[in-house]
């Protein structure tokens, strides 16, 4: 699914003083959020499931994920690579990468495309 979007072009108003900041869509934070891989595992981050709850206001981005066990290696590095990620997106000034452990990741959670390239039907 997010390999599919192509990021789009950010969407940005005119007033008498001039060009708005861009308004930060949650297509392009998908976006941004997708090129995050697990190190062990050879999807992103979003198709595996991880990201449980994108909030967007303003130019500030909230994003709630997991990991797949409490004890991941990688329980530092995903979420400030996360928030590394979204904050390349135009418009983006606020990123807060929240870790939560409920509900628990399953492999349910994952995208038909993550099932296919992991070879888990």
């Amino acid at each position: 699914m997010a390999d599919d979007m192509a990021r789009t072009e950010p969407v940005t108003t005119w007033t008498p003083e001039g060009e708005t900041a861009p308004l930060v869509s949650e297509e392009n934070v998908i976006a941004a959020i997708s090129t995050v891989y697990d190190p062990e595992i050879p999807v992103n981050i979003f198709e595996l499931g991880l990201i449980y709850a994108i909030e967007i206001e303003g130019g500030a981005v909230k994003v709630e994920m997991t990991l797949t066990a409490p004890a991941c290696p990688s329980a530092q590095e995903l979420p400030e690579a996360v928030r590394l990620a979204v904050g390349t997106v135009p418009g983006v000034s606020e990123v807060e990468v929240e870790t939560v452990w409920d509900p628990p990741w399953d492999p349910s959670r994952m995208s038909d495309e993550a099932r296919l390239a992991l070879n888990m039907f």
